[in-house]
């Protein structure tokens, strides 16, 4: 008998014993699992497993200060949900609709644990694609950091120093038939999205609140395989490098 068959009898069981309803039923299973589970957990995992990082999705720390647990409760908990049946939307949505678990953070611990059971690596999207995300911050207002990357001279200027593969993409992004340009939100905000090879860029330029100075982020997602990653990871950085040093020389 497959672990799904086993928990809807083990909810039907409950559901005839108590008149609950078969939803009531489903949700007081899973909790009492849960509790069996990170109690288990507790016991059989070493200290230094107990606060173990999550491979880069979010801190153990972060999620002990705010669900009051950390994530060797919530991977226990995640067991217990018939891990197997189930993916990552489903697991998250479960940590916010039973658990309470706030989005964002329900959302960093589905992807720690499926991180550490080797459901997902570093760098890989829900869909099975990967990306990458460099950032640079530059000691100018939002504003020039976009005229810099819109206005086509100064674009050029910088992408001259930029790897020749991303400038070719970023120049036929803004100057092909389907031109992009950088959209100012506010004196705070600005971004563009650029298509390269089959993948997705969003350049994102955010000020600091005390002014001055700016955080410029290339967010390259959709990478058809892990092996771009570092590619991509590399030609960012010297692209945005490129960026910062032309915009304070």
């Amino acid at each position: 008998m497959t672990q799904a068959k086993k928990l809807k009898k083990t909810i039907r069981a409950r559901a005839r014993k108590t008149g609950e309803s078969y939803t009531v039923a489903r949700r007081q299973v899973l909790k009492a699992r849960a509790k069996r589970a990170a109690a288990h957990a507790a016991v059989a995992q070493p200290a230094a497993a107990q606060t173990r990082s999550s491979l880069g999705a979010i801190s153990d720390n972060a999620i002990l200060k705010k669900t009051g647990h950390g994530l060797q409760h919530w991977f226990a908990v995640l067991d217990a949900f018939d891990p197997k049946a189930k993916g990552h939307t489903d697991r998250a949505q479960y940590l916010y609709d039973e658990h309470k678990v706030p989005g964002w953070h329900a959302q960093g611990i589905a992807v720690a644990y499926e991180r550490a059971h080797g459901l997902r690596v570093a760098n890989q999207a829900c869909d099975g694609s990967y990306q990458v995300s460099v950032s640079r911050a530059v000691p100018v207002p939002v504003a020039d950091v976009a005229h810099a990357i819109s206005q086509r001279r100064r674009r050029d200027a910088w992408l001259g120093a930029a790897d020749a593969v991303l400038a070719r993409a970023v120049k036929a992004a803004f100057e092909g038939e389907k031109p992009r340009s950088v959209k100012i939100k506010d004196a705070m905000n600005a971004n563009v999205r650029i298509p390269w090879d089959g993948s997705t860029v969003e350049i994102r330029i955010t000020g600091k609140p005390k002014g001055g100075s700016t955080t410029v982020v290339a967010d390259n997602k959709n990478l058809a395989r892990e092996s771009l990653v570092e590619e991509r990871r590399a030609q960012w950085k010297v692209a945005l490098d490129a960026l910062k040093s032309y915009l304070t020389s």
